[in-house]
């Protein structure tokens, strides 16, 4: 991933030498364990536990001639141990340590995502709390439809994070798994208590038959919840980016001193991060259908998978945890025009209430194909001549005579509609009770 779309944390674990220590640790694992049983001699695990180590640069240069990174890597460890390291990797096959190895990694990867989720929540609480009674326009089709409140709206996204924060969490529960079963993994060389108590060691779960890698529907569907995830943020951005524009000016992306919007037109503040986020997920859905497709190897095992991963499984979590951390700065620092949310909703005349009116002439005795037609004719007149709903409705004959002026401004008022508008956001302790 380029540094540009990398947080330092998520860097450290996806490096050459974050990888090859996870392997290291694999290996240290087994050769502790196969001494205890008596496989190996106790002095060569004491050996490898005490003087093995990753070289860089002797992997590299050994595998510019076997061409098999992971042989490198066993003979650069052998030789860092001296003469016991011939018992190192005893009867295990490459994915034995590469795919328990990518686990631990795929896990401190996990922990950092959600994380950054956890504090992207509680971020969207507070905000949502802030907002509890900031009135604004719904929208459906982009048009105004009836009254709610930006804390309801931000109500909705904690509830929508908080269901990703479920899905990535046992995604990466179950992708937590290795296997320590040899060849084809049917334990042909080693006894299948070492592998429970190396991965138990390792505090990952055994692949229960795991041919000779651990199968890919887990590497799949957490990068699933991953590109999920990223659609979530998507789904917040465009939100933000639809109401930064010039004529709703509803909210606007923090804006730092000394920040630019354009190389020539000094004026303008564009909601870039949120554009960012949305291009980034549509990068995350596509390494969702890569990951996809590593699945079906052919028989035990291919390399197919191997090429994609490693380039999607560091990106696919480098990126959302890079888009997780930039939507917590955009969301704390959230400028809200008040302001604008009240004359936007204003300028729809009232015709928000129009569902209300028409409840309340069936009510009052109206058939309802009727009522919905002198209703939506009202509206209409409404907006042709500029004129509050209430006062076309009150202008109606056939609705005055059904509901009176006291009614009709009843009907019309809009802390009707945001009555419960503060439950939604009283829901949000569910979240917190849940966490």
């Amino acid at each position: 991933m380029i540094d540009r779309y990398t947080t330092p944390e998520m860097r450290n674990v996806w490096g050459d030498a974050a990888r090859w220590n996870a392997a290291l640790r694999v290996e240290v694992a087994v050769a502790q364990a196969q001494a205890k049983r008596g496989d190996i001699p106790a002095e060569a695990a004491q050996a490898i536990s005490a003087r093995a180590t990753v070289n860089l640069a002797r992997i590299a240069e050994l595998e510019a001639t076997l061409d098999h990174d992971t042989l490198a890597f066993v003979n650069a460890v052998a030789e860092s141990v001296g003469p016991e390291g011939r018992y190192l990797h005893y009867g295990l096959t490459s994915s034995d340590v590469i795919d328990t190895a990518l686990a631990l990694q795929l896990r401190a990867a996990a922990d950092l995502i959600l994380a950054e989720l956890d504090a992207l929540i509680l971020v969207i609480i507070r905000r949502a709390r802030e907002e509890r009674d900031t009135v604004m326009a719904g929208r459906t089709h982009s048009v105004h439809a009836e009254p709610m409140t930006f804390g309801a709206k931000l109500a909705g996204w904690a509830f929508e994070a908080a269901r990703n924060r479920t899905r990535l969490a046992t995604a990466a529960d179950e992708m937590a798994t290795g296997k320590i079963s040899g060849p084809v993994g049917t334990y042909s060389q080693i006894d299948p208590a070492i592998e429970r108590e190396v991965l138990s060691a390792l505090g990952l779960r055994v692949d229960p038959v795991s041919t000779q890698v651990v199968q890919r529907d887990r590497h799949a569907a957490f990068v699933a919840a991953i590109a999920i995830t990223g659609g979530t943020l998507e789904r917040f951005a465009t939100e933000i980016r639809n109401l930064q524009h010039t004529e709703i000016d509803e909210v606007r992306e923090p804006f730092r001193g000394g920040q630019a919007g354009s190389s020539a037109m000094p004026q303008k503040r564009n909601p870039v991060k949120s554009e960012r986020i949305a291009g980034l997920a549509r990068i995350l859905r596509g390494y969702a259908v890569a990951a996809a497709e590593n699945q079906a190897l052919w028989h035990e095992r291919d390399m197919s998978h191997s090429s994609a991963e490693r380039i999607l499984l560091p990106d696919a979590t480098g990126l959302i945890h890079y888009a997780l951390r930039s939507m917590h700065g955009i969301i704390d620092g959230l400028e809200v025009n008040r302001d604008a949310m009240r004359r936007n909703l204003d300028a729809g005349l009232g015709l928000h209430a129009a569902s209300r009116l028409l409840t309340a002439l069936v009510n009052a005795g109206a058939p309802r194909d009727q009522a919905y037609a002198l209703v939506q004719g009202a509206t209409a007149a409404a907006r042709a001549e500029l004129r509050p709903l209430a006062d076309v409705a009150r202008a109606t004959r056939e609705i005055s005579a059904m509901l009176d002026e006291h009614e009709i401004v009843r009907v019309l008022d809009e802390r009707a509609a945001l009555a419960h508008c503060g439950l939604l956001v009283d829901r949000l302790k569910e979240i917190e009770a849940a966490s």
